[in-house]
Order: structure tokens, then C-alpha cells, then sequence
């Protein structure tokens, strides 16, 4: 519960860049409150880690020697400070990590005779900002539906299968669990698309979801993780190798 209200106080400080403008002028320390980006958790074999910041660059922490998040793979929230570049043939950057907290990550999954049953269909709405992104193979949506103060987790899934003719199309499925009533609010989750058979390079993805006003798709176009490489400089899939359980 209380990673939970962590993630919605840094969800609420994601859009209150104006209303502590004043405050980051005299006290930098504020600006540590808010998350400077969404990172994928890449641990090592030794218990060490780095994160992929976006295809292309790499986050070395220097305070962390172990993962907070242990062999798993998974989606994180974090605010760090940039100390320097490692230069491992790749963009690989210095970090100090200020606070680190890892987002809902799943895997997709299928599609079944009756998805209202297996996965339900409650409304839910995707919030378009920042964190709302695909890269790194890995599709992060900022949701958005009723909750009430039960403690009641609701389930969300990426479901595929859902198009005979197009692997490419997903639904989001959000299943309440009964709890319907509330006002709104928001939270992460992240589906890992990595190991999907066909989906290499760069791929558009298309998204369907039951929203409060109705049936809505989106399309992304998400790159994936590319494949190991024996190119010096080439961001490869050896630097995430644990798949999340």
C-alpha cells in the first residue's frame, strides 16, 4: 500500500511543474521530488543493474550495488543526477540515483473464447503525457478510472490475439473487480512486448480499450530492444536479460 500512495504523490507532482516553479528556484531539493524519467530495470548476474533510459542510452547508478528489485526485470519511476559517462562503446551514463520506484509489469496475455469473463471490461481511460510511452519494447500507460477507498486492486492485462488478421493489435482490459464506485485516479502499468515472436526493429502497434465515453483505439509505434550484436556501440539485449515472472 505504501508504494502505491508513492507512485500517486510522484503521478501528482507530474504535473506540477508550474506550481513549484517558484519553489525549484530557491530549493533544488524539490526538485527531487518529482520522477526525471521511466526507466527499464536491467539486473545483472552479479546482483548489480543498470537502466535503459530509451534505445539508445544507458544509466549506470554509483550508490546502488545491489537492485532494490532483486533478478527482476522491471519498469521503474526514478529521479537521478547525471555524474558523468562511463563509455563502454555506448551512450552509458554516470548516475546517482535520488529515489527509485518500479512500475506494475507484466507480461501480455491471450486472447480466450470470452475475454469479458477472463480479463473484464471495465472502463478505463489512457492520459496522454509523458509516461505514456512505448520504447525499449515496452508499452507504459498512464491509466486513469474510478477507485474507491476499499484497498480493492484492480486488475489491468494486454491482451493479445485479439485480431486473426493483425498481430499488432492489443486490447487493454480493465477488470474492477466490483469496485465501480469512487472518484478518479491514476496509476502505471507496463507490459513487456520483448519476447513477442515477430515483433523486431520498429512496429506499430494498435491499442483498444473500453474508455467512460465509449469504444477508443490508438496506434503506437514502439521500437523494440534490438537483438545482441557484435557492433561496438549498438545498445543490445544483453544488457536485460531476466524476463519478468
Amino acid at each position: 500500500m505504501r508504494k502505491f500512495r508513492f507512485i500517486l504523490v510522484a503521478l501528482g507532482l507530474l504535473g506540477s511543474s508550474t506550481l513549484f516553479q517558484s519553489c525549484l528556484d530557491d530549493d533544488d531539493d524539490m526538485a527531487k521530488l518529482r520522477p526525471t524519467a521511466i526507466v527499464t530495470v536491467c539486473p545483472n548476474d552479479d546482483g548489480s543493474f543498470v537502466m535503459n533510459l530509451d534505445n539508445n542510452t544507458v544509466l549506470v547508478p554509483n550508490n546502488y550495488k545491489t537492485s532494490p528489485f532483486k533478478d527482476k526485470e522491471v519498469r521503474a519511476l526514478v529521479n537521478y543526477t547525471e555524474t558523468g559517462t562511463v563509455g563502454y562503446g555506448v551512450d552509458m551514463r554516470d548516475v546517482t540515483v535520488n529515489w527509485i520506484d518500479s512500475i506494475r509489469t507484466k507480461l501480455p496475455v491471450a486472447s480466450t473464447d470470452d475475454n469479458d469473463a477472463a480479463y473484464g471490461n471495465d472502463p478505463v481511460e489512457i492520459v496522454a503525457d509523458w509516461v505514456t510511452v512505448a520504447e525499449d519494447g515496452y508499452i507504459t500507460l498512464r491509466l486513469r478510472t474510478r477507485w474507491s477507498r476499499s484497498g480493492q486492486p484492480h486488475l489491468m492485462n494486454l491482451v493479445t490475439g485479439v485480431n486473426p488478421d493483425d498481430p499488432f493489435e492489443f486490447e487493454l482490459r480493465h477488470n474492477a473487480m466490483g469496485d465501480i464506485y469512487g472518484e478518479m485516479g491514476d496509476a502505471l502499468i507496463a507490459f513487456n512486448l520483448n519476447e513477442l515472436p515477430g515483433f523486431n526493429d520498429k512496429v506499430k502497434v494498435k491499442l483498444r480499450w473500453r474508455s467512460f465515453s465509449g469504444e477508443k483505439s490508438t496506434e503506437l509505434e514502439l521500437e523494440m530492444r534490438p537483438l545482441k550484436t557484435d557492433k561496438q556501440g549498438v545498445l543490445d539485449s544483453t544488457l536485460c536479460t531476466h524476463m519478468i515472472e
